[in-house]
């Protein structure tokens, strides 16, 4: 065999698909794809995203449900005049029922200092009675009104003015409506903080990061995918709390479902830029849980999630108002049970954007990979 026919004499071109080129987004999506797998090895995680606040939410929806009247308990004193106390109570027409037990001097004063009475009600040998009660205690202040109107109304009091009541309960005006939008953002707060800083903390305690800087990998990529994950696991999180407030609570959701995911996505966007704040320069678990605890608590408390922050006194106002959970709870409350519109939510996304953009800035700035 010759030279010339071992040479090939045409050298077929290469097709452009039997060597694909990987595309911009091919290493983010790689990236957040694994993030999304690595669930699967931490089950734990799960529970605490999405089972702890639904066990949370369905905990709490029972406990302040809607209910009858509570049964008010009453202690009278046993002598001359409790028998006509005990009859005036009963005839009475109330709402609200009264469990009266008649005890002696000495059982009234143990069960009212133990709660077991709300009131006491001793005869005075007139024809009159007397009320025990604690102001400090407020079943003890509504029990002796509630008492104290049975009694005259079944004594035959007639009121000058007449007056009627008529039961009224509006959407949103129970405990779970107000419940559920401050437990959705309490999520995207923890998930966003926890899920971001302490995975990263995690992957540089285990040297993870300096291998990952060491790849072709390109760095935003990388912290792009981080907070990407949040964002799926955010739609799952919006479906499951408001599909229990709706299921199993009857809750009215009254705003845009689009106005909804959009304030969750810019919530869930400016935590996680917190979490990566946070966790910029964190070389131990113990420091970013620290860390993250410090700015987590004040939110728990001020923000508005169980309670209103309107019960803060005036003067903390302006900065309760400037955290960025009370935002969001205050956006999503607006919009869930007011069905208020996405502008009227301008000046709330903008502070959320803000505490975000900020915060990226700075933890791009500050970001240590070893």
């Amino acid at each position: 065999m010759t030279v010339a026919q071992q040479t090939p004499t045409h050298v077929p071109p290469v097709s452009p698909s039997a060597h694909p080129r990987n595309g911009r987004w091919s290493g983010f999506s790689h990236l957040l794809r694994a993030r999304l797998l690595e669930l699967k090895r931490e089950p734990e995680v799960i529970f605490w995203v999405f089972g702890f606040p639904l066990l949370l939410a369905l905990g709490l929806g029972i406990a302040f449900r809607n209910k009858p009247a509570d049964v008010t308990p009453v202690a009278i004193v046993a002598g001359p005049g409790a028998g006509n106390a005990v009859s005036l109570l009963r005839q009475s027409p109330r709402g609200s029922p009264i469990r009266v037990t008649v005890v002696t001097e000495a059982e009234a004063s143990l069960g009212f200092r133990l709660g077991k009475y709300d009131l006491v009600i001793a005869p005075d040998g007139k024809g009159g009675f007397q009320y025990r009660y604690d102001p400090a205690r407020p079943e003890s202040v509504l029990s002796r009104a509630e008492v104290d109107d049975a009694l005259q109304t079944a004594a035959g009091r007639l009121d000058p003015l007449p007056t009627s009541g008529v039961a009224s309960t509006e959407p949103g005006s129970r405990y779970i409506d107000f419940l559920i939008p401050g437990l959705l953002g309490m999520n995207l707060m923890n998930s966003g903080m926890w899920g971001i800083g302490f995975a990263l903390v995690d992957m540089r305690q285990r040297k993870l990061l300096k291998r990952f800087v060491g790849t072709p990998m390109r760095r935003s990529d990388f912290l792009l995918a981080l907070t990407a994950s949040r964002l799926v696991l955010m739609l799952v999180e919006i479906v499951l709390l408001l599909g229990l407030g709706v299921l199993a609570f009857h809750m009215q959701v009254l705003g845009s479902l689009y106005t909804i995911l959009l304030l969750n996505t810019v919530g869930a966007v400016s935590f996680a830029g917190l979490g990566l704040l946070t966790a910029s320069r964190a070389q131990k678990i113990e420091s970013v849980s620290g860390l993250m605890n410090l700015v987590m608590m004040p939110m728990w408390i001020f923000s508005g999630v169980f309670f209103s922050s309107e019960r803060f006194p005036a003067m903390l106002q302006p900065v309760i108002k400037l955290l960025p959970l009370t935002a969001l709870n205050d956006a999503l409350r607006a919009t869930i049970l007011q069905g208020a519109s996405l502008g009227a939510q301008s000046g709330r996304m903008l502070v959320l954007l803000a505490w975000g953009g900020i915060s990226f800035i700075l933890a791009l700035r500050w970001f240590r990979w070893t």
